[in-house]
C-alpha cells in the first residue's frame, strides 16, 4: 500500500493539489475502498478520514469505537470519540493545506464520483481548505486496468459477439418452425447462454421489439412480454463478464429484422447511428494515434454532430458512450456532452462504450454499441467485425 499512496503523492503534486481526503461513512464511498485497497468487510458504522498528502505523511482520522478500520494501510491515526474531537483532528490533519481534492463532483456533473455528501465538504471548506473535484485522480488510480483485466474484458467481448450471432440465429430457426418465441424467452437463453461460457452480469440484457426498442433502457418482463414475428424490429443489448473479482464487463448492442429485406426507413436511421459511431471511434483512433488528448466531450460531439445533421437530434436522447470497468458503467471519462459536460481525458489502459441511437416513439429505436479500449498508445475496437447492416434474420443465405 506504501507505493500505492507515493503513486498518490505524485499524482497530487502534478495536480498542483496539497492531498487528497478520502471520507467514508457506512461504505458511502465504495472508490476510497477500491483506491486505498481497503475491505468493505466488517462493521462500518462511523465516519472516517485518510489524508494523503502531495508532501509529508498520509494519516487517518478513525472513532474510538472503531479504531481499527484503517489499519489495512499502515498510516498514522488519530482517534477521536467526540464530534468536537473528530474536527479538531481534522484542522489539524489539514493544517497548511490550501487546495485539495475529494471524491465529489461540483453540481454533481459526473454522479459516479461525487460520494462526498455537501455537509462534509462545507466542514472542509469551513476550515480554509479549497475542495476540488479528484474525479481525474479517480479515473487514473481506479478506471485504469491492468493487463489481466484487459484481457478479461477482450475475451468477454468475443463472447459476447458469439452469442449475439447465435442468439439471432435461434430466433430465426423458431419463427421459421412456427414456435413460440418472444422478448422474455430470448432475454432467458441469452442468459442461459452466459452461464454456459461462465459469464455472469448485474441484469439481464434488454430485447425490445419494434416501438419497445424506442426506449432506451425497455427491459421485458412476464406482464410486458412482446412476441417476436415476422416482421418485426428487434434490439437486443447485452452486457457481462467473466466471474473473476476483478473482471471487466463488455457491453454490446446490435439490431436486426425478422425478415429477408431491411425496410427502407430502419435502414435510413441504421445507417445514420452507425456514421455516427464511426465517426466516434475515428475521432478516438487517429488523436491516440496521434498522441493528441481526446476528451469524453469531444467524443460524444463526434457522433452527435452526425445525427443532428441528419435531423435527428432530439431523437438521440442519451450520451454517446459510458466508462467500462468492475461495473458495467465504470468510474472513467463518459463520452458525454449531453447529459454532463465530461471534459476529462480518455486516457491508457482505459475502456468505454461508443452506443450513439435514435429513438422514434411509437415505431421503434436504433442503438448501435461497440466498445473500445485505448491500450499502450493504441485505440483498440472490441468485438470486430462491428455491425455494418441491420441483420436479416430470415435471410437465405447464397448457395
Amino acid at each position: 500500500m506504501t507505493s500505492r499512496l507515493d503513486d498518490i503523492a505524485l499524482a497530487l503534486g502534478h495536480s498542483q493539489l496539497d492531498g487528497w481526503l478520502f471520507y467514508d461513512f457506512r461504505l458511502s464511498d465504495p472508490l476510497a475502498y477500491r483506491i486505498l485497497g481497503l475491505s468493505e468487510d466488517g462493521i462500518a458504522t462511523r465516519r472516517w478520514f485518510c489524508f494523503v498528502p502531495a508532501r509529508g505523511k498520509p494519516r487517518a482520522i478513525v472513532s474510538a469505537v472503531e479504531a481499527h478500520r484503517l489499519d489495512a494501510i499502515a498510516v498514522e491515526k488519530i482517534v477521536y470519540r467526540s464530534h468536537d474531537e473528530m474536527l479538531a483532528a481534522l484542522r489539524r490533519v489539514l493544517e497548511g493545506a490550501r487546495r485539495i481534492a475529494m471524491d465529489y463532483s461540483p453540481g454533481c456533473a459526473i454522479p459516479y464520483v461525487s460520494r462526498v455528501d455537501a455537509g462534509t465538504v462545507e466542514i472542509v471548506r469551513a476550515i480554509g481548505v479549497e475542495v476540488v473535484s479528484a474525479a481525474d485522480l479517480i479515473q487514473r488510480f481506479e478506471a485504469t486496468l491492468t493487463r489481466e483485466q484487459l484481457g478479461s474484458h477482450q475475451r468477454a467481448a468475443g463472447a459476447l459477439r458469439s452469442i449475439v450471432d447465435e442468439t439471432f440465429s435461434e430466433i430465426a430457426q423458431l419463427i421459421s418452425a412456427d414456435q413460440p418465441v418472444s422478448e422474455v424467452s430470448v432475454q432467458e437463453s441469452v442468459m442461459a447462454r452466459f452461464a454456459a461460457r461462465g459469464l455472469v452480469t448485474h441484469a439481464p440484457p434488454i430485447v425490445a421489439v419494434n416501438e419497445h426498442s424506442a426506449d432506451p433502457h425497455y427491459g421485458p418482463t412476464a406482464k410486458h412480454d412482446s412476441a417476436i414475428r415476422r416482421g418485426d424490429f428487434i434490439l437486443l443489448d447485452l452486457w457481462a463478464k467473466e466471474t473473476a473479482a476483478d473482471s471487466v464487463y463488455s457491453d454490446f448492442t446490435w439490431v436486426a429484422f425478422a425478415g429477408d429485406r431491411i425496410p427502407g426507413e430502419h435502414a435510413r436511421v441504421f445507417k445514420i447511428v452507425a456514421d455516427a459511431r464511426d465517426a466516434t471511434v475515428d475521432l478516438v483512433h487517429r488523436r491516440v494515434a496521434a498522441g493528441d488528448a481526446v476528451s469524453g466531450r469531444e467524443a460524444d460531439r463526434a457522433a452527435r454532430s452526425v445525427i443532428e445533421a441528419a435531423g435527428f437530434g432530439d431523437a438521440f436522447v442519451h450520451r454517446t458512450g459510458h466508462s467500462i470497468g468492475r461495473e458495467v458503467h465504470g468510474t472513467g471519462a463518459n463520452l458525454d456532452s449531453l447529459e454532463t459536460l465530461d471534459d476529462r481525458t480518455l486516457i491508457d489502459n482505459t475502456c468505454f462504450s461508443v452506443e450513439p441511437g435514435i429513438y422514434l416513439p411509437g415505431k421503434f429505436g436504433v442503438r448501435s454499441e461497440l466498445d473500445m479500449t485505448i491500450e499502450n498508445g493504441r485505440a483498440i475496437v472490441s468485438g470486430e467485425p462491428r455491425q455494418r447492416e441491420i441483420v436479416a434474420i430470415l435471410k437465405r443465405p447464397l448457395d
